[in-house]
């Protein structure tokens, strides 16, 4: 890897920052306690197959996929918090009312309308850190690392809670994390941008609600810069592995006999060493090539989440497969933490300070294609081939379109400073 050259930066306002990163406990982890509840609900109260539940785990992405540009684009527009306000209280409003729907249809409709809510919350955060750090990895390491204080706590209480009480008692619990949230939010900062021109803001009208085809052809054709292109992929392919992990993962681990609160465990443990790998990121990024750091991370996650059936059969204890699953976890939780908030970083440097929440958008659209297209797919792979073969059959697709974009990245994109 080869060194890359620092610049000095002002440092943002510190009240900013502290509202920021509270709300991004909230935000980052309204995703966790949703998704992991969904499997656990489908499969243990409901009896859905693997199938059912991919395309389930797959639905909170379906909305985002075609709308997340739009909604970054309303950010631009209208204002980071007033709009993130709005989606956080679509979570507050959806999350009572899972427990109360059983069948397969209804929660499908659900999971799409809420998992688009809190995509938003989440595009929100990253757009207000984005704006208020101006991209410096540094800040964007340490808003990632707070944020996973949430995503720690927020899958073991919502496991715990399913255990002792069942679904009522964990989306009750979701109910209170979302109003958290809303409330922090409330009382955060817009952070001040320059107007594009000499005129005044654009005011809230109706027919903004509607998607504007303008906002979507200038957020793909951020893909025609190498760099975007390239970190796109690669969120894509990444966020894959969160869709392993939060489907076949999840009916794997309940099948060996695991717990809702062991498999909070295991969710808890890669958001710990995420949280600490964040603070590493602003090092990495002015030490290392930015390319190779998110190939080659990117590479060995996706090993380290479809060998998880080969890491099961080392022990013959139900215990020492807990504790192999830990370690692949935390090992992987490292990996992410240091490299996703470089993901982020190349992506604000690359664009304009008024384009952040086009290009998370563009982020968020490119993820959501993963979320929407594993879950079912392996699900389907799962009841077709065996829940085992399932994770290496996807493994290996991924890791051919890893190998793809790490030469893509070596031929066009240049090395980006931190």
């Amino acid at each position: 890897m080869t060194e890359v050259e620092t610049e000095t930066r002002p440092s943002p306002d510190p009240k900013h920052l502290r509202a920021v990163y509270v709300f991004g406990i909230f935000s980052m982890s309204m995703i966790d306690v949703f998704v992991f509840l969904i499997p656990i609900y489908a499969g243990q109260s409901l009896g859905m197959t693997d199938t059912e539940i991919g395309a389930l785990v797959g639905a909170r992405s379906f909305v985002s996929l075609f709308l997340s540009i739009h909604g970054g684009a309303l950010m631009d527009r209208f204002g980071v918090r007033r709009v993130t306000l709005f989606f956080t209280g679509v979570v507050v409003v959806c999350a009572p009312l899972f427990p109360l729907l059983t069948a397969f249809w209804a929660l499908l409709v659900l999971q799409a309308i809420s998992g688009f809510a809190i995509s938003m919350g989440w595009t929100g955060g990253q757009t207000l850190i984005a704006r208020i750090s101006e991209g410096d990895a540094e800040y964007i390491g340490r808003f990632s690392s707070v944020a996973r204080i949430g995503t720690t706590l927020a899958p073991v209480i919502a496991g715990f809670l399913y255990d002792i009480g069942g679904p009522f008692l964990a989306y009750g619990f979701g109910f209170l994390w979302a109003v958290s949230g809303f409330v922090v939010l409330w009382f955060a900062p817009e952070p001040e941008i320059e107007p594009a021109d000499d005129s005044n803001a654009e005011r809230f009208r109706m027919v903004d609600i509607l998607p504007r085809l303008s906002d979507y052809a200038m957020s793909f054709a951020m893909m025609a810069i190498p760099a975007v292109a390239f970190t796109a992929v690669a969120m894509l392919v990444r966020n894959s592995t969160y869709g392993i992990q939060t489907s076949v993962y999840m009916t794997y681990s309940q099948g060996i006999g695991f717990t809702a609160t062991k498999i909070g465990i295991l969710f808890a443990a890669i958001e710990i060493a995420a949280g600490v790998g964040s603070w590493f990121s602003g090092r990495a990024m002015r030490r290392f090539d930015a390319r190779e750091v998110l190939t080659w991370s990117t590479i060995v996650m996706i090993v380290l989440i479809t060998a998880t059936p080969l890491f099961g059969s080392i022990s013959p204890t139900l215990s020492g497969i807990f504790i192999i699953l830990i370690v692949a976890q935390v090992a992987r939780g490292l990996i992410q933490g240091v490299s996703q908030p470089i993901l982020f970083s190349i992506q604000a440097k690359t664009v304009g300070r008024r384009q952040q929440g086009s290009v998370v958008g563009l982020r968020q659209t490119m993820n959501r294609l993963g979320g929407v297209a594993i879950p079912p797919l392996i699900g389907l792979a799962s009841d077709t081939f065996g829940r085992e073969q399932s994770f290496y059959i996807i493994g290996a697709l991924l890791l051919v379109i890893s190998v793809l974009l790490g030469i893509f990245a070596r031929r066009r994109v240049e090395p980006i400073a931190g």
